[in-house]
């Protein structure tokens, strides 16, 4: 009988995807997958419920079971329309008896181990409760990973919050410096808020709780932290750091979504460009990665200033709406036309194309006819640009970007900073500084010699006798260990 692995993921792309891919390389290795899933029905970001319904048909070897419906917590949004924290957790907490009753509903010989969301930590409870390993799969780099593990280092009780220490660098082991401003947004606010403890605890609870932590990174890419972390366990309190795995990248490959879909046309349109012509500006999968109509207009003087072909993904802006007749919809095509400057489309008609909404970004960053990538900076998105060997623009918007934008930049040396952002207006001037910089400096060719080198370790990791897979190995070692106990 093959043993099963029952995964619980995150209710946002960019923490699914990965742990789909985590889905595979365990089914890779003999294992059953059963995907535990809180309905998403009632998402705002109709990018998730879509890429759940999109990975389930296409993965008949993992069994999705969806938990019962909860009474939905009062504050599950913001004014905004965007997850709270709290509201958040308390969802998690609230399905944790349909996750148990799941749980024991089982065949005999039950769940292997339970692999959870960073932000479903709440659910290790319930693993404890039946003896059943229980391991924290984080989307995430070890940068971030380390960053956590040293809150209660970086400020004790009493001392001063991380917003009054507003950007003085965090000088962490195997790290570069790193603004406080940087980190999470929840961590900026009142040391006695509730949304600051939850995120603390949560931190605290990620590697207390459970037996073990995946990475979605691979060693050499962040070696000097792994070390750090290493020596740390180490020459530490092992109880107080658990055994710790970098196994990825773990992303989707080009070409994946192709059974299941049409081509998209803007691959065609590559198609017809030179080799490593393009700039490609994509920013990521949910409304925060809308521009203002101001900052469309910036972007779009300054592509075509450049003179450098583009492709180029436009959402429409965000539009916060007390309309309940009229509420906001995030699936709404852009108006390029009054969106973009006069003219502009009609103009560079021979230059660039724009997408409204999604392109199939990994396809297009592993097309021969792209050069550069303006992104996020989200992790995916990171790990997607070194697998394709393509340098980077950081333009971070929330989250952890801004921290792995100084990794990309500072540590890894494999992108340029559009430092408008921190304005919150990157000009147009910057726009075609920048996008000449690294289409045809000597800075952008060694950009671009970095980001080759560590596609090929990425290439590597994942060999026969590469890091990611041992530790990958050294991970399902660990969990049978604990079953046999």
């Amino acid at each position: 009988m093959k043993k099963t692995m029952v995964l619980y993921p995150g209710l946002s792309v960019s923490h699914f995807l990965p742990m789909m891919q985590f889905a595979d390389e365990l089914i890779d290795r003999g294992y059953a997958i059963t995907v535990a899933l809180i309905d998403p029905v009632f998402q705002q970001h109709i990018a998730f419920p879509a890429t759940v319904d999109r990975v389930i048909s296409s993965k008949p070897a993992i069994r999705f079971h969806r938990l019962p419906r909860v009474e939905l917590p009062p504050a599950i949004t913001t004014k905004d329309n965007d997850f709270s924290l709290l509201g958040y957790l308390d969802l998690v907490r609230r399905h944790n008896e349909c996750l148990h009753d799941f749980l024991c509903s089982m065949p005999p010989g039950g769940a292997h181990a339970l692999v959870v969301d960073p932000l479903s930590v709440e659910a290790l409870d319930v693993a404890k409760r039946l003896n059943v390993p229980g391991y924290v799969f984080h989307p995430g780099n070890a940068s971030a990973f380390a960053i956590h593990l040293q809150l209660p280092l970086i400020r004790a009780e009493g001392q001063p919050s991380f917003r009054e220490l507003g950007d003085t660098p965090l000088e962490l082991p195997g790290l570069p410096p790193i603004p406080v401003s940087y980190l999470y947004e929840e961590l900026l606010e009142d040391p006695e808020s509730e949304v600051y403890k939850a995120i603390v605890d949560l931190f605290h609870r990620d590697i207390q709780d459970s037996n073990g932590f995946l990475m979605n990174t691979f060693e050499s890419l962040e070696a000097r932290v792994v070390n750090a972390l290493r020596d740390a366990r180490r020459h530490g309190d092992p109880a107080a750091l658990p055994p710790f795995y970098c196994v990825g990248p773990l992303i989707e490959k080009a070409g994946e979504r192709r059974e299941t879909a049409e081509r998209h046309e803007c691959l065609a349109w590559l198609d017809r460009q030179p080799d490593r012509s393009v700039v490609f500006l994509c920013f990521g999968s949910t409304g925060s990665g809308n521009h203002s109509k101001k900052q469309l207009k910036e972007i779009a003087v300054g592509l075509e200033k450049s003179g450098h072909r583009f492709l180029w993904v436009v959402r429409a802006p965000i539009v916060v709406n007390n309309d309940p007749e009229k509420p906001y919809d995030p699936r709404a095509d852009p108006d390029l036309e009054a969106l973009l400057p006069a003219g502009f489309l009609e103009r560079t008609s021979g230059q660039g194309a724009v997408v409204k909404q999604w392109a199939p970004q990994v396809d297009v960053l592993h097309h021969r006819a792209t050069g550069a990538f303006v992104t996020h900076s989200g992790w995916n998105s990171v790990l997607e640009g070194i697998t394709a060997g393509v340098p980077m623009l950081c333009w971070p918007l929330y989250s952890e970007q801004k921290m792995n934008k100084v990794l990309m930049v500072e540590d890894m040396g494999i992108a340029v900073e559009m430092v408008g952002w921190q304005q919150g207006l990157v000009t147009a001037e910057e726009v075609e500084a920048k996008v000449r910089l690294v289409m045809e400096s000597e800075a952008g060719n060694q950009l671009r010699a970095r980001v080759t080198t560590h596609k090929e370790a990425a290439a590597v990791a994942w060999g026969d006798g590469g890091s990611s897979r041992a530790a990958f190995a050294e991970f399902l070692l660990d969990a049978d260990s604990r079953q046999s106990h």
